[in-house]
């Protein structure tokens, strides 16, 4: 019985790539009372692996929370994987506003405590007494009265790059900080106010909605299936956007745009920016906005220390992380005070700058490879690339794409190349192969051929 993933991301990347099949990116949950969350758990493993669906999965005795990647021809079957349970009987599934066929690359289903890490002894109140959901156009009309309150029930680095106008928005890290501050922020209007809240998909309001009712409010309205189904409605029904800017999103595309609107910054430069990005230094993985122009100046890093850092050998890196605590490594969400721009709590409606149209969602989901291998040395010197072939082979005249999270996606034909230090026009399974760039070339980029 296999519970786990037998390839790398780089593997499914390229299986993905070599498939060239639309994936749906896909957001769903449900409260519910699950007595056996682990045989739960394996259940959905297996099934969902026979589907090639890949995601994030938490399951608890209390319900399920997922975010999923599925092959779009496969959607109905997986529906009928959750439909074979009677709390998931015509579950709502959010699907992303943009897709893209790589935003998830393994397929995790966890057993926690909570779905949501939300601090809450539900034993202390009816979890089920929720407030009112609010569809698009409901949403639009109470936020326009004056006796409305809204609130961002999302985290600093979230509401940061995409907010609802005039929303409350916490300078927290968490969900759980959130809710003791609202609470005591608002407690003198418990009586007459409307107290209508948002989050990304609708799961962190369903708990919320009901902590404030027992709190006493009297007036509790929720978005209903959050900003993803929120932007459906808007897109499907004409509606005027009362979001602004993009909406964060938790798989590798760490966002998803709503409207054209930059409303933040380059928490370097200040340039106009709404692009998340993880700290190139493996020992600090900083989530933080870059732009394209301090993404080549800084080499995907944070801090200078951390650019520094990246060019020591590969062993003193590791030296140096040893017994260093990160925390979660794909979104690390602390502040750093070598970030000058970074903003949080009172955010401005006022838009900075108007994103312009991509061409594609994601360039190299389009581009048929075949991965060769992985860069062997780092140099300097911008015009010198080494690569060893770890699959098929290579020669003179190939296409080729060399991509990775700083140099992005170069393409080129490969002439006049280096073959374990001699000139040579084939390269085969272990060789190095060495040749001429226009651009540097970093320890983590990948060499790929590009099949005509």
């Amino acid at each position: 019985m296999q519970l786990y993933n037998t390839l790398s991301a780089e593997e499914r990347a390229q299986l993905i790539d070599e498939a060239g099949q639309q994936r749906l990116t896909l957001s769903f949950y449900a409260y519910a009372k699950i007595e056996d969350p682990k045989k739960f758990r394996d259940d959905l493993f297996i099934e969902w692996n026979k589907l090639d669906a890949l995601g994030r999965t938490y399951v608890a005795k209390e319900g399920i929370n997922a975010q999923m990647s599925v092959p779009a021809e496969n959607i109905e079957a997986f529906r009928e994987t959750l439909e074979v349970y009677d709390f998931m009987k015509n579950i709502r599934l959010n699907v992303a506003v943009e897709q893209d066929d790589h935003s998830f690359l393994k397929l995790t289903v966890k057993v926690r405590d909570k779905i949501v890490a939300d601090g809450l002894n539900d034993e202390t109140f009816d979890v089920t007494n929720i407030g009112v959901h609010l569809k698009a156009n409901e949403f639009n009309e109470i936020i326009e009265d004056p006796n409305t309150i809204v609130v961002d029930f999302r985290n600093h680095y979230e509401s940061e790059i995409g907010h609802f106008k005039g929303a409350i928005t916490p300078d927290v890290e968490t969900f759980r900080e959130s809710l003791p501050i609202i609470n005591e922020q608002l407690k003198d209007f418990k009586e007459d106010k409307n107290l209508v809240m948002y989050c990304t998909g609708g799961i962190r309001c369903e708990k919320a909605s009901a902590f404030f009712k027992h709190q006493g409010f009297k007036n509790v309205y929720q978005l209903e299936g959050g900003i993803i189904n929120y932007a459906k409605q808007i897109k499907e029904e004409g509606l005027e956007s009362k979001f602004i800017g993009k909406n964060f999103v938790f798989d590798h595309r760490l966002g998803e745009r709503i409207t054209d609107d930059i409303v933040s910054q380059c928490h370097q430069c200040g340039k106009p920016c709404d692009n998340h990005t993880n700290c190139e230094n493996e020992g600090c993985h900083l989530l933080f906005i870059q732009c394209d122009a301090c993404k080549a100046v800084m080499e995907n890093c944070c801090s200078v220390e951390c650019q520094e850092i990246i060019h020591l050998p590969m062993d003193e890196q590791i030296k140096l992380r040893r017994g260093v605590s990160v925390g979660n490594k794909i979104f690390r969400k602390g502040k750093s005070d070598k970030l000058k721009f970074k903003h949080s709590g009172d955010l401005s409606d006022v838009a900075l700058a108007v994103a312009s149209k991509p061409t594609s969602i994601r360039q190299k989901v389009k581009i048929k490879k075949v991965l060769i291998g992985t860069a062997q040395h780092y140099f300097t010197k911008a015009s010198v690339a080494q690569f060893l072939v770890e699959n098929h082979e290579l020669k003179n005249g190939d296409k080729i794409l060399i991509s990775g999270p700083s140099t992005g996606n170069e393409e080129l034909i490969l002439e006049n190349f280096f073959v374990n230090g001699a000139a040579n026009d084939h390269a085969i399974l272990g060789d190095k192969v060495t040749f001429q760039v226009p651009f540097r070339v970093r320890l983590s980029d990948k060499l790929f051929k590009i099949i005509e």
